[in-house]
């Protein structure tokens, strides 16, 4: 099974499959299609985070952290001499960080790779080379450009005016190519890494892109609602999803998540998982510990009110995928350029946007999260497995920026506790948290986050969770800012069943 926010990198990690590809070959061909056909969520110039469970039974869960690090040219004393307070959140190659996307997909292939790259690369090539119809999502994030963003993005905006557009992108597809044929090396010590060294203006040297950063790292893990949740360890906020699921499976939850009463309780949970993020979260943090620190708030749980958390004092446009094949090993992938098309600078010799990732990183001189040199900043990316005493339960995740954890809890509870299939749990009605501007400022914003509701949510939830405190406000239905999850699940029986989001319009979910 795969399931992609576009069916046309779907259908390319089912051709993989159909070849005779694992899972984790299918996955890789499936982000690579989705790095050619949605550069405004993902992309050669992004970040990676991926973990895969075995197969069997007995199998065991592995963690890759391929989020990059900030060049060894990085100062924060630069950033603030030039009057900065916060990183720079677009239009600066300083919020840029040595992109890990072609770094995991190495990483991936030289443990678990069955076939060639160049045969898992091959659909993503033919659909850079060929061209592909631009998505209705693509269009209406190119709209959002500024001049500059447009002149940035020429290659993209020139092309693509309406939905459905023919979208050419020779220099991916000719990167693409370079990997296939050289690896790792042909990517960041040839054209693209060359590129990006002349834009870097310093911030950046060749060692930086020559080191092999991707990380092999321990699965974080937690218990609830009878299964065991496994995510990547800090840098990334994946912590909350599993400590806010936690506290929450020992809540007396209603029978219906439909009820009000539902959705304040993982709200509680979640603002008190959440609230101190921006202070604790950083790359040397140890997530056990913000566990087991997460787990001592239950008191902070107020059953009928809202309890207002913030410290004192950002849309995330991410990709989720998943894959699973009939020998029992899955993938839980999410691959991102941060907010939108990134950073709105682009690699000239290719024309591959670069992320903004390195917004996580702190200008406070001595904060846990300053930037320096080699440093990887704090991550929104928080891919998700589930396990139980039969083996893989289920992989599932989103996109969302902050609102990952929020859009996760919601989805283990109906998934887990209540049983639900997975396209029932993911076509229904959400909540998250937002900050007033970027969806990256959801605990740093004075008033602390809002709750957004979306249009097809009960219609019981505005007017009874504004009664207990909360500061609500309605969107559409069926909103992309409630991020795009995806989700393979085996039910009680051992039937495996997946299912993707409507709210990517384009999304599909497909098997053999």
């Amino acid at each position: 099974m795969v399931a992609a926010a576009d069916h046309l990198a779907t259908s390319a990690g089912v051709a993989i499959l159909a070849l005779g590809g694992n899972a984790v070959d299918a996955a890789i061909a499936t982000n690579a299609a989705m790095a050619v056909t949605s550069p405004h969520l993902c992309g050669l110039g992004g970040d990676l985070f991926a973990l895969v469970y075995t197969g069997g039974a007995n199998g065991e869960v592995a963690a890759l952290n391929a989020s990059g690090r900030a060049g060894s040219g990085a100062s924060a004393d630069a950033l603030r001499a030039d009057g900065h307070t916060e990183m720079p959140f677009r239009k600066d190659v300083r919020v840029v960080t040595v992109p890990g996307c072609v770094e995991g997909w190495s990483a991936l292939h030289a443990r678990f790779g069955s076939l060639s790259m160049a045969d898992l690369l091959q659909p993503a090539i033919a659909l850079a080379a060929g061209g592909f119809p631009a998505s209705p999502l693509l269009i209406g994030a190119l709209a959002q450009l500024d001049a500059d963003g447009r002149r940035a993005l020429h290659e993209l905006a020139d092309q693509g005016r309406r939905p459905a557009d023919r979208i050419r992108r020779p220099g991916v597809a000719r990167t693409l190519q370079a990997i296939a044929e050289g690896g790792h090396e042909a990517f960041y010590e040839g054209e693209f890494g060359r590129g990006l060294l002349s834009i870097g203006s310093g911030w950046f040297d060749a060692s930086d892109l020559a080191d092999r950063f991707a990380e092999w790292v321990t699965p974080l893990t937690a218990r609830a609602w009878g299964v065991d949740l496994h995510t990547i360890p800090p840098n990334s906020q994946g912590y909350l999803t599993l400590g806010s699921a936690a506290l929450a499976s020992n809540l007396d939850l209603p029978a219906d998540p439909n009820d009000p009463h539902w959705a304040h309780l993982l709200i509680e949970a979640a603002t008190a998982a959440g609230f101190d993020r921006p202070e604790v979260l950083h790359d040397e943090a140890d997530g056990n510990q913000l566990l087991a620190a997460i787990a001592d708030r239950a008191h902070m749980i107020d059953p009928a009110g809202a309890s207002r958390r913030r410290v004192p004092g950002s849309d995330g446009d991410t990709t989720y995928l998943c894959t699973a094949d009939g020998n029992g090993m899955a993938v839980s992938l999410i691959q991102s350029n941060a907010s939108g098309f990134g950073s709105w600078v682009v690699e000239p010799n290719t024309q591959i946007n670069l992320h903004n990732r390195g917004l996580g990183f702190s200008l406070q001189p001595g904060h846990p999260a300053e930037i320096g040199p080699r440093r990887r900043p704090p991550h929104t990316l928080s891919p998700a497995l589930a396990t139980d005493a039969h083996g893989l339960r289920s992989v599932f995740g989103t996109m969302g920026g902050d609102g990952q954890p929020q859009v996760l809890l919601q989805l283990a509870a109906r998934l887990f506790h209540h049983g639900q299939t997975p396209a029932v749990a993911i076509n229904a009605g959400r909540w998250v948290l937002r900050g007033p501007v970027t969806g990256f400022d959801t605990w740093t914003a004075a008033q602390g986050p809002d709750v957004m509701i979306e249009g097809h949510a009960p219609t019981e939830w505005m007017a009874a969770l504004a009664a207990r405190g909360h500061r609500t406000l309605a969107t559409a239905p069926f909103d992309s800012s409630f991020g795009h999850a995806h989700a393979i699940v085996r039910d009680d029986n051992g039937w495996w069943a997946s299912a993707t989001e409507p709210r990517t319009l384009v999304g599909s979910a497909a098997g053999l």
